[in-house]
């Protein structure tokens, strides 16, 4: 699993319409965590351990996360199944 980026974080979010405070409370990480990982455009300086939680939780929402391997860092909606 490849880090994502505060960029990737804001775009993720902004997909979902989520709020920074509704991001916190359903990753269970203070609003403080995501408007710092949100505040750097690259990788954030937080806790792996947190970033996890972001990802997982944005992921759970209905986002995919792609890598530069994958023709450019981004995110996008996953595919229905």
């Amino acid at each position: 699993m490849s880090e994502i980026t505060g960029a990737q974080i804001r775009a993720a979010r902004a997909l979902l319409k989520w709020s920074a405070e509704d991001l916190a409370e359903t990753a269970g990480v203070g609003l403080s965590t995501i408007r710092r990982a949100e505040a750097e455009n690259g990788v954030p300086s937080i806790t792996a351990a947190n970033l996890k939680l972001i990802r997982m939780t944005l992921e759970n929402g209905g986002v995919l996360f792609l890598s530069s391997e994958g023709g450019g860092v981004g995110v996008r909606f996953k595919e229905p199944n």
